[in-house]
């Protein structure tokens, strides 16, 4: 019965195997990535079965699924692929706390520091005088691939800091600001658009939040320049609020 033959190597395998899945599965938990590597990770293991089972011909089909489906995680993931081979293959890797520090980047839990009353307090204020912003929130999907396409920037939130950023005679308004932390990363950064059809008193700020959104689990928070009023944007969706307290308490619950 070698099915059954089961030795500490195949307890230790499975046990690896699990951990690895768990944290790759709280690295992209609230990410639409998540429902592909999910499909992916169901279809490898009814192969297995399969395979364990001698189901020739099912096993053979998914087989073919299995290969497909490690081409597209490849392509899907390929930033995060990059930046850990170019991390193992760099010189600092013999030092334990290097090689610790570099690994940040597989972090899973975003940082509860972000200042965001000071962040809702400059956007009430942009209000008042119906100044545009919009203000992209990274949680745990890099933003590297749009903050490329603005100024780097490595400032500490606040609330003038902000109200600066956005002025309209500021070289920096145009855009988006990225914030990680409780820094400004990043301004004046072009968002991809979404093509969803949103009401016509929204222009291209929400678009943009909406796209951003859409594509990774980032939070936004827009200010209307026609009208003044504040929207926040979640997973390609507009996210109701009652008050100023409601705002910075559903944007603080989804940072936890």
């Amino acid at each position: 019965m070698d099915f059954i033959d089961f030795t500490f190597l195949d307890f230790l395998d499975i046990t690896l195997v699990g951990v690895l899945l768990y944290y790759v599965y709280k690295l992209l938990k609230g990410t639409v990535a998540i429902n592909i590597f999910i499909g992916i990770t169901m279809v490898f293991l009814i192969y297995k079965v399969t395979q364990a089972l001698k189901m020739e011909m099912l096993s053979s089909i998914l087989e073919v699924l299995v290969g497909g489906g490690a081409i597209a995680m490849l392509i899907i993931f390929h930033p995060e692929l990059r930046k850990f081979l170019l991390m193992l293959g760099s010189a600092n890797i013999g030092s334990k706390r290097s090689f610790i520090n570099q690994l940040k980047f597989l972090k899973t839990e975003i940082s509860s520091e972000v200042d965001v009353e000071a962040i809702v307090s400059a956007c009430n204020k942009m209000s008042k005088s119906k100044t545009g912003a919009l203000i992209v929130i990274e949680r745990n999907n890099s933003l590297d691939f749009v903050k490329e396409r603005g100024d780097y920037m490595n400032a500490e939130i606040n609330v003038p800091l902000l109200e600066s950023i956005f002025y309209k005679n500021s070289p920096l308004h145009d855009g988006a600001t990225i914030i990680n932390e409780n820094f400004v990363v990043a301004t004046r950064v072009v968002l991809p658009l979404s093509d969803k059809s949103i009401p016509s008193r929204f222009g291209l700020r929400h678009r943009a939040a909406i796209g951003i959104t859409e594509r990774t689990d980032c939070i936004c928070i827009a200010v209307s320049e026609e009208t003044g009023k504040i929207s926040l944007i979640k997973d390609g969706e507009f996210e109701l609020f009652e008050s100023k307290e409601d705002l910075i308490d559903k944007i603080k619950l989804h940072l936890d």
